[in-house]
């Protein structure tokens, strides 16, 4: 585990491979641990850098003040040497990463060279109908006064499919034994109610789509909406897999990141 300073704040993060730069951004609730197999998986032809966002995993939580994820991020970025270059980095945001790289595009579009948004969103507000978000905006807020214990069954079902296996779902309850309710408390305040909606016709790097056909957080008909407000946008559905379809079929997902990252990276 390797941390820089961006700012006054500390961000965490893994790294692994060399090649062009693959930035992995986790979803709610988890951390950079998330994407072990990733890094293994496609570090042999690309570097590999999967970072604790502001209040997850190592990472401190968010400061007031400190500017908006997207910002932090570019920050984070800079000092590690991934921006200004001739080469940019591929970001690829999962769930709540999603609006991450959203907000990056928003604040800093000359940064990535493409994004890769799976089990995305334009936003809980920008994906959902609004009773829907205040109705998981209210859950959340809830559970953070809850222990983990109490968190894991509800929201295992929502991830994963009942394909699953024992240690699949056991890495997904691992990571939301250790997350920090102040750290979770901050970031659903900073984006629980986010719309990236008027942001998506506006991107114009290439952008791959790629969702779980079974996922029910985020389901296909968001996919559908991402896919016809995003100009040029690819959508590859994989079959039989949710939220999570990174860790139920991780080598069907690492092939259409790798299959994206050879089409989209310079030689």
């Amino acid at each position: 585990m390797d941390a820089v300073k961006v700012d006054a704040q500390r961000i965490t993060y893994r790294t692994a491979g060399t090649g062009p730069p693959l930035v992995l951004l986790h979803g709610a609730y988890e951390d950079s641990r998330v994407w072990e197999r990733q890094l293994k998986d496609l570090s042999s032809e690309f570097t590999v850098v999967a970072w604790d966002a502001p209040g997850c995993g190592e990472s401190d939580d968010l400061v007031d003040g400190a500017g908006t994820l997207g910002e932090i991020l570019a920050g984070f970025l800079a000092t590690l040497g991934l921006t200004g270059g001739t080469q940019k980095p591929h970001v690829l945001g999962l769930s709540f990463g999603s609006v991450v790289a959203l907000d990056l595009w928003k604040e800093h579009p000359e940064i990535p060279a493409t994004l890769i948004l799976a089990s995305a969103y334009a936003g809980w507000a920008g994906s959902l109908p609004p009773e829907e978000v205040e109705q998981r905006y209210r859950q959340v807020s809830a559970e953070l006064e809850k222990p983990p214990s109490e968190i894991i069954p509800v929201w295992l079902p929502t991830l994963l499919t009942e394909r699953a296996t024992e240690p699949m779902k056991a890495q997904v309850a691992s990571l939301f034994e250790n997350f920090r309710p102040s750290g979770m408390r901050a970031l659903l305040a900073a984006s629980g109610r986010a719309d990236y909606s008027p942001v998506l016709p506006t991107i114009t790097v290439p952008t791959l789509l790629l969702y779980g056909a079974a996922d029910v957080r985020s389901p296909l008909t968001v996919a559908e909406d991402m896919h016809r407000r995003i100009p040029g946008s690819e959508l590859v559905i994989l079959p039989d897999v949710g939220h999570l379809s990174f860790i139920e079929a991780p080598e069907a997902f690492a092939g259409a990141v790798r299959r994206w990252l050879h089409a989209h990276s310079e030689t």
